[in-house]
């Protein structure tokens, strides 16, 4: 699948680009909002989401929403592209189990549950239907970032429930997609008070399929890096 920003009005499309369009770069990674719950909205947590979601051209939403209206939230600020997750009970045509993207000539696939991830990356594309260079899930809650067999590997936690702790400010990832090179992080979007933020900030680039620079406790090729 396809997605195109439109230059002139800031939207992203699906399918062939036509006319003068640019591809979309900027993809919002959030997932497991579980909302409706303690609080109703994501604007129940201040202004810190909104600002985020706004300065991104794609939202890709890893699952468990609980409720469609997550996406109706979402689509204010940009297009949203949903993984189905084992709290998702209500169907909703943005949501599919398993989600598979080209963007500036990377394929990503999305899925909301990738238990076992530690198996090998051959084991993992079987989770996809064909191949993908960057994976994206949800479900564990916990913030993690890999780079295994020229695979980049994303969780982006949780933005309601960071490392299932009571609801409050979680974490958020942001995916920077050119040709040939991609920048990922990871980071704790700021904090409820009295309610620290227990996320840390993981970041990641890979050029021409080398990993150039990264940031916090990020998994490379088997080994831990924290510079």
């Amino acid at each position: 699948m396809d997605f195109f920003l439109n230059s002139t009005t800031g939207r992203g499309i699906e399918g062939k680009p036509q006319g003068r369009y640019i591809v979309i770069m900027r993809i919002g990674l959030i997932t497991d909002t579980h909302l409706p719950g303690l609080i109703r909205s994501l604007d129940e947590l201040g202004p810190l989401p909104a600002e985020f979601l706004s300065g991104v051209d794609l939202i890709l939403h890893g699952g468990d929403l609980t409720s469609p209206k997550v996406l109706d939230w979402c689509e204010k600020y940009a297009p949203v592209i949903c993984s189905t997750g084992n709290n998702d009970p209500i169907p909703d045509p943005r949501m599919k189990e398993t989600q598979v993207l080209e963007i500036e000539g990377w394929t990503i696939g999305m899925i909301h549950s990738m238990e076992g991830q530690f198996r090998p990356i051959s084991e993992l594309q079987r989770l996809f239907p064909s191949p993908v260079d960057i994976m994206i899930s949800g479900h564990t809650h916990q913030e993690r970032m890999e780079y295994r067999d020229g695979v980049l590997l994303i969780n982006s936690g949780s933005i309601t429930f960071p490392q299932h702790k009571e609801v409050r400010l979680g974490t958020v990832g942001i995916l920077e997609l050119s040709t040939n090179k991609v920048r990922a992080e990871v980071f704790p979007l700021g904090e409820t008070p009295g309610s620290p933020n227990p996320g840390v900030k993981l970041s990641l680039e890979i050029a021409q399929g080398q990993v150039v620079d990264s940031v916090g406790p990020v998994l490379i090729e088997g080994l831990m890096d924290t510079p």
